[in-house]
């Protein structure tokens, strides 16, 4: 009896392991006020340390955006256009949409493409604007 048992629980371990990944990452969660910290550091993706991209529409995009975003990739684009980023894939990669809906959906695709630093801001563009930080207008 024992040993039935026994490999029923080896193999039942066996079918578990193989099945789940080892480790799940979720995307980390930054405030508007400590991405407002960091981009005071810099609005160039080298000195600010991070790439900041808008998932909104483009449309959305050209009603304002937040000062020293790199890119506008729509989020049902950015597995497909990840590749424009030039990213490595332990860069910093900051995601906003206007709620933070969009922008977790875009932060789990690019996890999922193997980016180990991925932040979405909290409340995206409806906190940035709730909190009275400038909105950039495009040129």
């Amino acid at each position: 009896m024992k040993r039935v048992s026994l490999v029923y629980v080896l193999a039942l371990f066996v079918l578990i392991s193989w099945n789940l990944p080892l480790t799940y990452a979720e995307p980390y969660l930054l405030t508007v006020q400590q991405l407002k910290a960091a981009l005071d550091k810099g609005s160039q993706p080298s000195q600010k340390g991070f790439l900041l991209i808008d998932v909104r529409s483009p449309d959305e995009h050209q009603e304002g955006f937040i000062p020293g975003t790199d890119f506008n990739i729509d989020f049902r684009e950015i597995q497909h256009r990840a590749q424009e980023l030039h990213a490595a894939l332990d860069s910093h990669i900051v995601v906003y949409c206007q709620s933070g809906h969009r922008s977790n959906i875009a932060a789990e695709t690019l996890m999922s493409l193997g980016y180990k630093h991925v932040y979405n801001v909290e409340g995206s563009m409806n906190a940035w604007e709730g909190a009275g930080y400038p909105i950039q207008q495009p040129q």
